[in-house]
């Protein structure tokens, strides 16, 4: 069994309230908050079938289907930190922030709407 990811409810909490507030939440709590909602999407959405990748700060794969073992997964979700927090959060449709161009999604099971917010 992987290890557990340590879990940050704490953080997303405080994103949420900066966002409320209109600020943009800083570098090291966006790191926090990213790792605690990709963790929690991996519990909500376990499997092997999709990666998902928010980088700097990090990347899961969830989703029932084929597991992945190596080179370029077949299906891929891409965005960089703000959006992630905006669509773990419910502050932003998955949908509207791939008409957008702030996610990048290949494959036929790339398509995270069903599991967000997490």
């Amino acid at each position: 069994m992987p290890p557990r990811r340590r879990l940050d409810p704490e953080s997303a909490a405080e994103v949420a309230a900066a966002f409320d507030r209109g600020e943009t939440p800083d570098r090291d709590l966006q790191r926090r908050a990213t790792r605690h909602l990709l963790a929690v999407l991996a519990e909500k959405a376990p499997g092997h079938a999709v990666e998902v990748r928010v980088p700097p700060y990090g990347a899961v794969q969830c989703g029932e289907g084929p597991r992945h073992t190596r080179g370029t997964p077949p299906n891929v979700v891409e965005t960089d930190p703000l959006t992630w927090l905006q669509l773990a959060l419910g502050r932003r449709t998955f949908a509207d922030a791939k008409d957008a161009g702030k996610v990048s999604a290949s494959g036929n099971r790339a398509d995270l709407s069903q599991w967000l917010p997490v």
